[in-house]
């Protein structure tokens, strides 16, 4: 049995780029046809038999925490309808997972956002999941892969991708010998790095799974670009280790924190879901 049973979700950004869509509601609850980015990650988690969901915030996020606890007047007025089996989704969800949150007061980076969530993870190794990166596969989803890679080298992984090079600096980039295919064993990682500077187009998207001596590396981590604590600058440090490994899953992803693909997604999605 897997020793991941807690994933963490980081919540608290502003999500500027749909504004004024964000203004009121949180980014991660931009739906993908009819449920939430936010879901999707959360059913990932699931698959990969997570049951533990920590939910880092802020202000403005309280639709996330009502949309996984129960509403008891929406429920009472469409019992017995047609649209019930609607929520079969969230019931389900709400039954098997346990939900804890805690909230990022100062947006200082996705390296702080994750230690904010220490006092949800403990000592423990965790997985996380940016619900802006929305992962579909044709078998088991991204995270469950990435398990699967823990429970045989037991250190950080991270997913990678590859991108086009004038789209790298919007990434973490990796560089490092290929172990086996597809299974990276990282010795450098740089922070949004120009297309002339990158060492390569290995980029990380968002699904982690951390070793928690992240936390005592975050707390020691200086702030780097933009004045934020990124969390590649912590990675760093494990992979000068010999402690991270960087992994090309099986599957596609869209980067719904943009545009773009957040149209895309929602195509792809409607198409091969059969709402036509």
């Amino acid at each position: 049995m897997t020793a991941i049973s807690k994933c963490l979700f980081p919540a608290a950004g502003y999500g500027t780029r749909f504004l004024p869509a964000t203004k009121a509601m949180p980014k991660e609850m931009l739906p993908i046809v009819t449920k939430p980015l936010i879901q999707y990650g959360v059913e990932e988690a699931m698959d990969a038999g997570i049951t533990g969901m920590a939910i880092v915030t802020g202000r403005g996020k309280r639709a996330i925490e009502d949309h996984f606890d129960i509403s008891y007047e929406l429920e009472h007025q469409i019992a017995g309808s047609d649209q019930e089996s609607l929520l079969d989704g969230t019931r389900h969800i709400r039954d098997k997972c346990r939900f804890s949150y805690t909230r990022q007061a100062e947006m200082k980076g996705l390296g702080h956002a994750i230690l904010m969530g220490q006092s949800l993870i403990g000592n423990n190794p965790f997985a996380v999941i940016l619900a802006d990166d929305y992962c579909v596969t044709e078998g088991p989803g991204v995270l469950a892969q990435m398990i699967r890679l823990y429970d045989q080298y037991r250190c950080t992984i991270v997913a990678i991708e590859e991108v086009p090079m004038e789209e790298i600096s919007r990434y973490g980039v990796i560089e490092g010998e290929e172990a086996e295919e597809g299974i990276f064993r990282v010795s450098n990682m740089v922070e949004k790095p120009s297309p002339d500077s990158a060492s390569s187009n290995l980029a990380i998207i968002g699904r982690y799974i951390l070793t928690p001596d992240i936390f005592q590396i975050l707390e020691n981590t200086a702030p780097g670009k933009s004045g934020e604590i990124q969390l590649t600058d912590a990675l760093l440090t494990q992979a000068h280790a010999g402690n991270v490994i960087g992994y090309k899953f099986d599957g596609r992803r869209f980067d719904c924190g943009s545009i773009d693909g957040f149209i895309e997604a929602t195509n792809h999605t409607y198409k091969s879901r059969n709402y036509e």
